[in-house]
């Protein structure tokens, strides 16, 4: 696909963190569509259009792929500068960026890419031009990643891949999928990996859709058969995926806590324990006052870790577990806090109708069973966060391990 217009350079500017702040509310509030807001406030459903929109409204300021270098089309962006970029923008109930171009393929190519591979990629992501998923785990590798088994067998100036990936979010959305393809059975595991690029028209692919415990379709199962890719699509050296698997792993925990969703769900939180209260009596309400100041304490000692990690990062310091710690406290205290937020909202929190949400009216409506919908979308949907990205067994492992070699 051809890009769209290229927003004018702009030079970098000293970051000032309390006024940069205050730049990203004031752009979320005049440019994030009234509509999309409340989806998002309210836990309505958010189609393809609304990310994409809001992507490129970002671009077009020039802050869409602000991270990435500047000779690929960023600004130089610091970890500071883009952490409260994403949390201000949360905070505004602007939709997450999807990353799996942005900050997913997009690093890759930019770092391992050919210049050919980045001239025509790289200007289609920033502009949300081409939308990508991640084709990682399968039905036999999940959190096992290395055991992956979809076979990318060299025929000339191709590769035939045969298998399939699984919980690949967004696939029915996508038009170019970042895969994982095995290329040589080796001694080890991780050997004979390779990172392939795949036109999700090309014939032999099929998406079948998964319906999430939310009751709502949000990933899929992809499948391969003798489906023909351009050995041109391959980023790197063959059997250098797994490499370049870790590098892009590193990049997707980076901002893993997603403080800023968490503190603006703590808002929604107090505002319904506000409104219950007139109906507890004095024993629940007092219970109810000390679990919520918990999660309050758990939720700000998050943020104090988060910035921990970021200033280490920065300053080229990693202890090879901040990603990990970050992943197992970030995903447990979401699902604590959607577990409180739906008790609070007391006999209504067992309304749930996912037409509700997929239609778009109703969550922002007076009825509490309404209301409940939102809540009991963060509740179901929350489970699975601490699955993907590696699960919390896994990640504790990873901490256990580094610890135990220092």
């Amino acid at each position: 696909m051809s890009p769209l217009p290229t927003p004018p350079a702009a030079a970098p500017r000293p970051f000032d963190e309390a006024a940069f702040r205050a730049e990203v509310r004031a752009f979320v509030a005049a440019e994030l569509s009234p509509a999309t807001r409340r989806k998002v406030e309210n836990g309505l459903y958010l189609a393809k259009h609304d990310y994409v929109d809001w992507q490129r409204a970002l671009w077009r300021r020039g802050w869409f792929g602000a991270s990435w270098p500047g000779a690929a089309g960023g600004r130089d962006w610091s970890l500071r500068q883009e952490h409260a970029f994403l949390q201000e923008c949360a905070l505004g109930a602007a939709p997450m960026i999807i990353p799996y171009g942005v900050n997913m393929v997009g690093p890759v190519l930019y770092t391992f890419g050919t210049a050919e591979q980045q001239r025509r990629w790289l200007p289609d992501i920033l502009s949300s031009q081409t939308w990508w998923c991640q084709g990682y785990s399968e039905p036999g590798a999940g959190s096992d990643l290395a055991s992956l088994s979809t076979a990318a067998v060299k025929d000339g100036d191709h590769y035939v891949v045969n298998g399939s990936k699984l919980w690949t979010t967004e696939a029915h959305w996508a038009d170019m999928m970042h895969a994982l393809v095995r290329t040589e059975r080796g001694t080890r595991k991780q050997q004979g990996i390779t990172f392939l690029l795949i036109d999700m028209k090309t014939p032999g692919i099929t998406v079948e859709p998964i319906v999430t415990l939310d009751g709502v379709h949000h990933t899929n199962q992809v499948f391969f058969d003798h489906v023909r890719v351009p050995a041109a699509n391959v980023v790197g050296a063959e059997g250098d995926g797994w490499r370049i698997a870790k590098f892009l792993l590193s990049r997707e925990r980076t901002f893993i806590a997603d403080t800023g969703n968490k503190l603006r769900m703590m808002r929604q939180i107090r505002a319904t324990v506000a409104a219950a209260r007139a109906s507890q009596a004095p024993a629940q309400d007092a219970l109810m006052a000390d679990a919520l100041e918990e999660l309050q304490a758990r939720l700000t000692a998050l943020v104090e870790l988060e910035h921990f990690y970021l200033d280490e990062w920065s300053s080229g310091r990693d202890d090879g577990i901040g990603a990990s710690v970050l992943k197992v406290a970030g995903s447990e205290l979401l699902q604590a806090m959607s577990e409180f937020w739906r008790d609070a909202h007391g006999v209504h929190a067992a309304c749930y109708d996912p037409a509700d949400r997929v239609a778009g009216d109703g969550l922002a409506a007076a009825e509490p069973w309404r209301q409940a919908a939102a809540i009991n979308y963060q509740y179901l949907y929350g489970r699975c966060w601490t699955v993907f990205g590696g699960t919390s067994e896994v990640q504790r492992n990873i901490i256990a391990a580094q610890l135990l070699r220092a």
